[in-house]
């Protein structure tokens, strides 16, 4: 008798029977509203998600930790604990990015199995664990991690289309995750690229050639993904990801409750109880206008995924970066130039850190005018190997432009790493109070030490929520970011491109004066900004002041091509620099850029420091 066999409408209910992985406490959320969602909206109905019968929740992981660090002054951690004490019967699962783990580069091993060992005690049952290139040996260190353990250890397939990708090389990849000891499979379907026929070959395949459970996490966006769940089960595939409606659909995943009465009073019932599902989902319906800043036109059915391939979590994040950017008007462009940026890196498929590293640079082709003219640090590492084995062929003439001739790495990547845990417990040294506080300045160095500073001295203060409108209505008033203002006799077409984060008593407000970027500093009068909790103050100022540094007018002026952050300086006052030395590290959207020196001579003046928000055509360092 096959396996296949094995799966047919003749066996047992129970063997028939769909389980469910609910999605909402993290994919669900990172899909449609930028992973936004706090802990303290998701805790009162835990009690209700653990009665449901769930096979897992997925509550961790992916974009998660990086939000709760970076925008919601929330420890990740204690999330964990919390989601852990709130859903007993419930197994925890969790998005693991394999060597990545939660970060964007690779950590070595022994971060790897001290992380691993960390979340399986904190309350993660079930690791998803995967690699943005599908190379094995970038999942091996955290397959046996999970393993030692005892707990349950999933590999993940990134599925994805292209010259280099199909039903046998995904089959052969399977069948290399069961012998590495993994308990189950997924078919991660980030982008929501399967269709329905290709879905019934796929699965059937793998159940055909391996012994363990086959599961299926598609994404909405193409508006195919609950059909593909369909097949698959039909297929003999016994495990599907949903999201409650109301964190359902578009860039997200199909609805649970739909998916639950599809298969009710068939062989393939999932014995969930669809009255207590609507509960939590008109629960959560009501949450999510609290986020209304956060959603995005760009989070809808939309098939040009098929084309373009930008996955569900990307796209929302995506639309906000271009946003902060002020290049919202460009996500047509963006979306054109990723399939081509794919292309020249090797088709690797789009997911975390890929799809951020093939995202950031199609919006630099794209803003810059310039294909190529700026390459982030990440794409030369990827160049490089760093990252792993493209699937495919790279453009020569690319990977030439980005690391000339540095040499090309073959091996495991982490086999190049020195272990890292003991050198990371001395640089946070005091600021960490036990080994999880090391792991979160581990994943995020600048912003994890800032967070642990910011709460050891109990000053956290998450991002603002915007208020919804009088009764609850879900329409909210906005000031306009775009008009023209009169002063003396001369009228200037203003634009508010973006801003950044109030401290105590200053925002910055990034805006262009006739097309020309500006920053400014408003000290405020009586904005409301957060002071921990649910409440907020007023804090008081006086005026607003303009950017101090020069406009960059000469050949020796060193600016950025897009809004950043000052990461490093290299260069002092005095140094000789080589035109095309890198002379500083900006960060934009997650991902790191060399700027070079304009011209060689010495360096006159540096603007900047480490942690300064920086805009284009301002001089941030002169060369003469």
């Amino acid at each position: 008798m096959t396996k296949k066999k094995t799966a047919s409408k003749k066996d047992n209910h129970s063997a028939q029977q769909v389980h469910i992985t609910e999605t909402v406490l993290r994919d669900g959320h990172q899909s449609l509203i930028a992973t936004r969602m706090r802990t303290e909206d998701m805790l009162p109905i835990c009690q209700k998600i653990d009665q449901a019968g769930f096979w897992s929740v997925e509550a961790w992981g992916g974009a998660t930790f990086d939000a709760c660090v970076r925008f919601l002054k929330e420890d990740p951690w204690e999330r964990l604990a919390k989601f852990k004490a709130a859903l007993p019967n419930t197994p925890i699962q969790m998005l693991l990015r394999g060597q990545n783990l939660l970060g964007y580069r690779h950590y070595s091993d022994d971060v790897v199995k001290a992380f691993v060992e960390r979340s399986a005690k904190n309350g993660v049952d079930v690791f998803r664990v995967f690699d943005a290139l599908n190379d094995l040996r970038n999942m091996q260190a955290s397959i046996e991690a999970v393993k030692k353990t005892g707990k349950h250890a999933q590999g993940a397939i990134s599925y994805t289309t292209s010259p280099v990708h199909g039903v046998p090389q995904f089959v052969a990849m399977a069948k290399q995750l069961e012998k590495m000891g993994c308990d189950s499979v997924a078919i991660k379907d980030m982008a929501g690229l399967l269709t329905p026929s290709v879905t019934s070959q796929l699965v059937t395949a793998l159940v055909d050639s391996i012994s363990i459970p086959v599961h299926l996490h598609s994404h909405a966006t193409a508006g195919l993904a609950s059909m593909c769940q369909f097949k698959a089960v039909e297929a003999g595939c016994r495990h599907i990801d949903t999201a409650i409606s109301s964190f359902s659909g578009g860039t997200s995943h199909p609805p649970t409750e739909s998916m639950v009465a599809a298969f009710k009073d068939t062989e393939y019932d999932t014995g969930l109880d669809l009255i207590l599902l609507q509960e939590i989902g008109f629960y959560f319906r009501e949450v999510r206008k609290k986020y209304h800043q956060f959603e995005s036109e760009f989070t809808g059915l939309d098939t040009r995924v098929q084309v373009n391939q930008v996955p569900g979590g990307m796209i929302s994040n995506l639309s906000n970066q271009l946003k902060e950017q002020g290049a919202l008007d460009r996500m047509n462009d963006v979306l054109t130039e990723i399939p081509k940026v794919r292309e020249d890196l090797g088709y690797p498929p789009l997911v975390t850190p890929t799809s951020q590293i093939v995202g950031t640079q199609a919006v630099l082709n794209v803003i810059t005018g310039a294909r190529y003219k700026n390459i982030t640090n990440e794409v030369k590492f990827y160049l490089q190997g760093r990252y792993g084995q493209a699937p495919g062929k790279i453009n020569n003439i690319v990977q030439q432009q980005a690391i000339g001739n540095s040499d090309i790495i073959d091996c495991r990547p982490a086999d190049m790493l020195e272990p890292e845990m003991e050198n990371l417990r001395e640089q946070i040294g005091a600021g960490a109070r036990n080994e999880e506080d090391v792991l979160t300045f581990a994943m995020f160095p600048d912003i994890g030490r800032d967070f642990l500073e910011q709460r050891n001295n109990n000053s956290l203060s998450p991002e603002p929520l915007l208020e919804v409108g009088d009764a609850g209505n879900a329409a909210y008033c906005v000031a306009a970011t775009e008009f023209n203002v009169t002063m003396h006799g001369e009228s200037y077409h203003i634009k508010v491109t973006g801003t950044g984060h109030p401290t105590q008593d200053k925002r910055p407000f990034y805006l262009k004066v006739d097309g020309v970027p500006e920053e400014i500093m408003v000290e405020l009068l009586d904005e409301i900004v957060p002071t921990g909790g649910n409440h907020a103050a007023p804090v008081g100022g006086k005026k607003s002041t303009g950017s101090k540094r020069p406009r960059a007018t000469e050949p020796g002026h060193v600016t950025t091509s897009m809004p950043g952050t000052i990461v490093d300086v290299m260069v002092k006052v005095g140094d000789k620099v080589k035109a095309g030395d890198p002379v500083l590290v900006t960060e934009a959207m997650k991902m790191e850029t060399e700027v070079q020196a304009s011209i060689s001579g010495e360096v006159t003046a540096v603007h900047v420091q480490k942690g300064d928000s920086v805009n284009p055509d301002e001089a941030l360092i002169e060369i003469k």
